[in-house]
């Protein structure tokens, strides 16, 4: 059995949260390189350069990449032969992320009740979703999420017999009614399967993949790469101002569902596309 002391994970929080806000993680970084190289757009490639410029100030001055910092979304690997002492599991998440907020001086966006709107101070709660894992595994892995992009996020029950295509023109829908909202460039999670519950979970997590990540499975591979394409066929491009990149990728996680429903959600993520993990 591992012992792990709440104390320890509130600080692992707290630093996850403060370097997620200010670090673009280097996939994202090297993916927005490579499409203002092949940028032809003046003012597409102008956008993409800005956005490098943004994430280079705020890792020289340690400074948010977004003054949204977001909702603090935390995702948890349990293992089964690992025991915390000291308090609750979700107690010390938000304690770490109250503590990540004051070190990196990050905005507070979170209302304590969606109709009362008092802004609780701290940022605080966050969103946490902890997996049952083997062994003894503890995995925390923070994702702070603005508003922007988690606004033009969506879900839907569709029949079965809508299909592959029905799926793929709710994404397409999805993106285009979005249109700057979610500050393009983006990243594209899909949620296929599940419930109406499950989807929206799958298509979050499915957004923790690294750039070129490809789904296992064959069919999800090659339907991701079909989606990206099209995605980008739109022109939107940078900032919806028009260009050839308006998804730097897509990704898509599946579930089992019922033979009644096709159940597809559509997460989407800015191109400051935060997360970071650690292993205690």
């Amino acid at each position: 059995m591992k012992t792990v002391h709440t104390d320890q994970i509130r600080a692992t929080v707290a630093a996850l949260l403060e370097d997620a806000c200010i670090n673009l993680p280097a996939d994202v970084e090297v993916a927005l390189r490579a499409a203002r190289e092949c940028e032809t757009q003046p003012r597409a490639r102008h956008i993409l350069e800005v956005v490098l410029e943004n994430a280079a100030m705020a890792r020289r001055d340690r400074v948010p990449l977004c003054q949204d910092t977001g909702v603090t979304n935390v995702f948890v690997e349990l293992g089964a032969e690992v025991c915390i002492v000291g308090g609750l599991l979700d107690d010390a998440i938000n304690d770490g992320i109250r503590e990540g907020t004051r070190q990196g001086y990050l905005r507070c966006s979170i209302v304590n009740d969606p109709l009362r709107r008092v802004n609780t101070g701290d940022n605080a709660p966050g969103v946490l979703v902890v997996q049952p894992v083997a062994g003894t595994t503890l995995r925390i892995t923070v994702c702070p999420k603005g508003a922007g992009c988690e606004n033009m996020s969506r879900v839907s029950m569709l029949s079965p017999a809508d299909g592959r295509d029905g799926v793929t023109q709710f994404v397409l829908d999805t993106i285009s009614k979005g249109g700057a909202n979610p500050c393009p460039p983006v990243m594209v999670g899909i949620g296929l399967g599940g419930d109406f519950a499950q989807a929206p979970l799958l298509a979050k997590k499915a957004l923790l993949r690294t750039i070129g990540a490809r789904n296992p499975d064959p069919l999800y591979a090659e339907y991701e790469m079909e989606l990206l394409t099209a995605i980008n066929a739109l022109g939107l491009g940078p900032q919806a101002l028009g260009g050839l990149t308006t998804a730097l990728d897509v990704f898509i996680e599946t579930a089992p569902c019922h033979i009644a429903s096709l159940p597809v959600a559509v997460c989407l993520n800015c191109h400051a596309t935060r997360h970071t993990t650690a292993t205690l």
